[in-house]
């Protein structure tokens, strides 16, 4: 490949900032929602709900595990999905209601239910959430594959999005810092501000996501493009060498970060002895991952996103790794400053992985459709969201039991054994398993010559 082709490939497949905008702008309620149910869900459900967080951590894994199931599922219906109004679009508008209904649902258990009633109600709602966020998740990501075709570009529009994305779990913390104040004044004054909020979002994640796809537009020439066989678009996706190698990685580096989100509230409140700190310490993530992605984007045209990625991998497993010394610092202010460091170091990171890890999904799609001369965005990114999903499913029973098991106690003092077991969940094991990630991404080999070699080929074939 000349450096002629390639440049010549640089200048192709722009997005108007208009379009980028629109795509990007639904996420700021993914983002939302999906903190809230990460973060404060297991607690509001162990410290307002009274309910053991072995039950909890049971519910949880049983949602994430269906909703891998459900996730190829949706995948592969949406890239057969035949419409004047398109493929990801359809599915997108579809999901609108079951998502805000779901999501109010979670914090509006009727009081006079029972403790069985209320872990029925609670399961319901909270599979019920991610299963129907699945209907937006997978093609909100297939439809951003698609939008462009040039190697960096389709980082710029996966950064806003991600960027959307951070800045909705960013406005989070606020409604974080509204409920553990409530805490203060009682369990039924925690429920009816939960309510509140729940409605509130619902609504504006509805009109915020009908405006950005009254905006958008999909192309026609991809439809139809899918084996009538869903087990052979699968295989497809396994046989694809650069979509395992990132189907094993991804899982090795959501089994280790599983924990992160769920334990969050936990450390800050157990074991750094701050709970009303927590949305600040969450906001030293959130700003960096957020306001990094202009950073990253040179970056990545002057390193490759490859190296670059990989980079942000042992940048994350370092950053929380060295959260483990915790329980050890005996000053307040101090464990205090050091999380927050600690996570701001991470949240570069996060900008970085966010930006340019579905990029790079997006460059292993366009590999497939050189190797099948099908496109199918919404099988692959189920499949890496099976195996994401399937990781945390199994990482949240294992912290749920963790913590039932090690002797925790809602809103007590807790023992150093329990708060040894909380950290090292939070901080050793994300180390570990984001180091291993890395060694093995090294591995991968579709860079930006190699992608310019594909896309020179498939434009041919275009044109003929």
């Amino acid at each position: 490949m000349s450096e002629a082709s390639i440049q010549n490939h640089k200048l192709s497949g722009r997005v108007p900032w208009s379009t980028t905008i629109a795509y990007g702008s639904p996420a700021i309620g993914a983002g939302y929602m999906y903190l809230v149910l990460s973060l404060y869900v297991m607690k509001f459900s162990t410290d307002v709900l009274l309910i053991a967080p072995a039950v909890m951590g049971l519910i949880f894994s049983v949602s994430r595990i269906w909703d891998a199931v459900s996730d190829p599922i949706i995948g592969y219906l949406s890239d057969r999905t035949k419409s004047r109004f398109g493929r990801r679009r359809t599915w997108i508008i579809a999901s609108l209601i079951p998502v805000a209904g779901t999501f109010v649902m979670v914090f509006s258990p009727p009081e006079s239910f029972t403790d069985g009633e209320l872990i029925a109600w609670m399961a319901i709602a909270i599979i019920g959430f991610y299963s129907a966020m699945t209907l937006f998740y997978v093609p909100h990501l297939s439809l951003g594959a698609e939008l462009s075709d040039n190697y960096h570009e389709r980082s710029r529009l996966f950064g806003v999005r991600h960027a959307f994305y951070t800045f909705g779990s960013t406005l989070s913390l606020a409604s974080f810092y509204v409920l553990i104040k409530a805490e203060q004044a009682g369990p039924e004054v925690v429920r009816q501000t939960a309510f509140n909020i729940a409605v509130l979002v619902a609504a504006a994640v509805a009109l915020v996501t009908i405006f950005a796809v009254s905006q958008l537009r999909e192309r026609q020439d991809f439809q139809g493009r899918i084996s009538d066989n869903p087990f052979q678009a699968f295989a497809d996706i396994w046989r694809n060498p650069h979509a395992r190698l990132l189907i094993i990685v991804t899982f090795i580096e959501n089994v280790g970060s599983a924990a992160i989100a769920a334990l969050t509230l936990y450390v800050t409140q157990y074991v750094v002895g701050a709970p009303e700190w927590a949305p600040a310490v969450i906001l030293c993530y959130m700003i960096p991952s957020t306001f990094s992605v202009p950073m990253w984007l040179p970056l990545s045209r002057r390193f490759g996103k490859v190296k670059l990625w990989m980079f942000s991998m042992i940048l994350t497993g370092v950053s929380f790794g060295s959260m483990f010394a915790l329980p050890f610092i005996d000053d307040m202010t101090t464990r205090l400053v050091y999380i927050s460091v600690a996570a701001f170091f991470a949240g570069l990171s996060a900008g970085c992985g966010g930006t340019l890890s579905p990029s790079v999904q997006g460059d292993v799609i366009d590999y497939d459709e050189y190797m099948t001369g099908e496109r199918k965005e919404g099988s692959y990114f189920a499949a890496w969201n099976f195996v994401y999903k399937s990781a945390l499913g199994v990482m949240l029973l294992l912290t749920g039991f963790v913590l039932q098991f090690s002797g925790f106690e809602p809103n007590q003092e807790q023992t150093m054994t329990v708060k040894i077991s909380m950290i090292t969940l939070y901080s050793l094991f994300p180390l570990v398993c984001y180091t291993v990630g890395a060694i093995l991404f090294s591995r991968f080999k579709l860079d930006e010559t190699a992608y310019a070699e594909i896309r020179t080929e498939l434009d041919r074939r275009r044109n003929e």
